[in-house]
């Protein structure tokens, strides 16, 4: 008979387990989720700002060599990402191509000038640094007019900046929400304990020593729920870049690996911290008030 209590108390210790473990899983997922979306929302805002182009064009009395010795310069430039250099053959092409049509030989002459076209790193696609370049740029002479769409890029600045609040706010409302999660969980879990826990300390083992072996085991199930999580967010990547292939050009690797490496620091710190306040709570409680 009392084989039979022992083997049902330890089904139903390994049933709580299970389900601690995958509750917390869960709950990580969510928090991984947000993360992903965290990265991929940063690395397209990047990627829409180090696509707005700033347009330079070249006076028609500058020589080749000059241009391009030009263009070298720009590249050194620490807050210029790339340049393309497009001379008036190639702009004359690329025209004719969209027209559909040879204007050139309607005309009689090519009246395109060539062109620089400039895109900035992230950090500089703002209209102050850009005026500031701008303002460098033009002092060379064989710049004759340097444009840009001013009204586009503080469109495109305050819409990002917007987003950006919303999805932090966002972020910031969920992440409570997990954190409540997790540690209501474990304390559902330590509650099926509550008589062990009081049992141990009655007959002369330490608070340290009782907290260590629950707080160990907790951390070894935030470990394992937050490998599980990791395991489901990479098959939603896997299955994303399936269906949507264009989201490689926002696919950052480090950025990824910080985000899994965060879910496992989570899961284990929050149960872990959990754990230890829900078993000090048992141990403060008088015997009768483990049946309230």
């Amino acid at each position: 008979m009392e084989e039979f209590e022992v083997s049902d108390a330890s089904k139903k210790t390994k049933t709580i387990y299970i389900s601690t473990i995958f509750s917390i899983a869960l709950v990580l997922l969510m928090l991984g989720m947000l993360g992903l979306i965290l990265v991929h929302a940063k690395n397209l805002s990047n990627y829409v700002k180090e696509n707005i182009v700033l347009n330079i064009i070249v006076d028609e009395g500058a020589k080749e060599t000059d241009v391009l010795q030009f263009q070298k310069d720009l590249n050194a430039n620490p807050a210029i990402k790339t340049t393309q250099y497009v001379n008036k053959e190639m702009a004359a092409r690329n025209l004719t191509n969209d027209l559909g049509e040879d204007f050139v030989n309607f005309l009689g002459y090519n009246p395109l000038l060539s062109t620089i076209d400039v895109y900035l790193k992230a950090d500089y696609a703002n209209n102050k640094s850009i005026e500031v370049l701008k303002a460098s740029i033009a002092k060379n002479p064989v710049v004759k007019e340097v444009i840009y769409q001013s009204s586009l890029i503080d469109m495109v600045n305050k819409n990002i900046n917007t987003i950006g609040l919303i999805i932090l706010g966002f972020a910031a409302i969920l992440l409570v929400i997990s954190v409540a999660l997790i540690n209501n969980t474990i304390r559902l879990a330590i509650y099926s304990q509550r008589f062990l826990i009081k049992s141990m300390q009655l007959v002369g083992a330490t608070k340290n020593f009782i907290r260590k072996p629950f707080i160990l085991l907790a951390a070894l199930h935030g470990l394992i729920a937050a490998f599980i999580a990791i395991l489901i967010l990479l098959g939603i990547l896997y299955y994303a870049q399936r269906e949507i292939p264009e989201i490689v050009i926002l696919r950052n690797y480090t950025e990824f690996g910080i985000v899994l490496l965060g879910l496992v620091g989570v899961g284990i710190f929050i149960t872990a911290i959990s754990t230890s306040f829900a078993v000090s709570r048992y141990l403060r409680l008088k015997i009768y008030d483990l049946y309230r």
